[in-house]
């Protein structure tokens, strides 16, 4: 079986070491620099990775994909698209070999997108940049993703437990490109509401609250927005962003609509305890956290953020124990939330104060 990888990158020297050493598993590394000024061809190249340079004007990440895409040998078996800021942990050619047969058409993985400061997961989902050679083409402007454009049925999809990958990017890299990229997605193809759900969300992410909340109740509108997962985000987005205009009661009703939407997701729920911490209801902060950690199972897809799979449930958990003179629940509160996050030295200052309120040695 012939395992080939794929990239695109634009001055990521800085990553290319620990890239190759990630990928070296594969029978071939391929590589499309689109304009890198630094020397990350050359040691590319030296590390013995396949490298074609090539300006993509006017940018567009599906175009670049694709152009990478054809550097890839027509007689591999697997391609396997990743970034130069993306690690596989080791072994992860034996597990796709394992699980892979001569039919399927991709492979879903374990994806790490973001870890917290201490070092712990943050942002989880799984991937599926994985696939047969033949068949397939990457679309849309930004947010690109893999569709059948052979003939007949894609294979179907194999799930591959053993692959995991995890995403260190440079926290200064720019990602203005986005916006004006998920504006032109979403004229391109109005229909997808996949696009107008990221695009309303970036709307958010740049502070332009109306744009956001039209975009997103727009989204909820689409006869093809089906996946409550998808809209319970856009709701809770619609809800911090009247939370920014300081609409309090209309970000609540979107909350609780977010929960009924969703209550098999923890955000949700999360999203409503946090707006009554800021209201100093305490009580109701109990009630939202302790709904949020009845969901134990952590979900699949990219809706999984950090804070809600992190210590801050218990961490307001134990401010409302704290504010209502339940010391002894706090105190249990915040030993939970530091097991969560043991560098974060606020959480440990709380453990203490609260041991030497109960009269607990240190």
């Amino acid at each position: 079986m012939k395992i080939c990888v794929y990239a695109i990158c634009k001055n990521e020297s800085q990553f290319v070491e620990r890239w190759m050493n990630s990928m070296c598993e594969a029978d071939g590394i391929y590589v499309l620099d689109t304009g890198s000024s630094d020397d990350t061809v050359e040691l590319l190249q030296s590390r013995g990775a396949q490298v074609r340079v090539e300006t993509i004007s006017p940018w567009r990440f599906d175009t670049a994909r694709n152009r990478s895409l054809e550097l890839v040998p027509a007689d591999a078996d697997i391609c396997v698209c990743t970034d130069l800021d993306e690690l596989f942990h080791p072994g992860w050619r034996k597990a796709l070999e394992k699980a892979w047969f001569p039919e399927a058409g991709q492979a879903r993985y374990r994806y790490t997108w973001s870890f917290r400061p201490d070092g712990s997961e943050g942002v989880v989902f799984w991937y599926e940049k994985i696939h047969r050679r033949h068949g397939y083409r990457w679309h849309h402007p930004v947010h690109e993703v893999l569709q059948w454009a052979g003939p007949g049925q894609p294979g179907p999809m194999v799930t591959v437990a053993g692959v995991q990958l995890d995403h260190h990017p440079d926290p200064t890299k720019s990602r203005g490109q986005y916006l004006p990229l998920l504006e032109l997605s979403v004229r391109e193809a109005p229909e997808d509401d996949r696009n107008v759900h990221y695009l309303g969300r970036e709307y958010l992410f740049y502070g332009r609250w109306d744009d956001c909340i039209a975009t997103l109740e727009h989204h909820l509108s689409m006869p093809t927005a089906t996946w409550a997962d998808e809209r319970a985000a856009s709701m809770r987005y619609i809800g911090q962003a009247f939370l920014q205009k300081r609409e309090e009661n209309t970000a609540r009703d979107w909350f609780f609509r977010a929960i009924a939407q969703a209550p098999h997701l923890r955000e949700p729920w999360m999203e409503m305890a946090q707006l009554l911490y800021q209201q100093k209801n305490w009580e109701g902060v109990l009630y939202f956290t302790g709904q949020a950690l009845t969901i134990a199972s952590r979900p699949e897809t990219y809706i999984c953020e950090a804070d809600a799979w992190g210590p801050l449930p218990h961490d307001l958990r134990c401010q409302a124990y704290f504010h209502t003179g339940r010391s002894f629940q706090a105190l249990e509160e915040a030993q939970k939330a530091l097991a969560l996050s043991p560098t974060d030295a606020r959480l440990a200052g709380n453990v203490a104060i609260l041991r030497q309120i109960r009269h607990i040695p240190l």
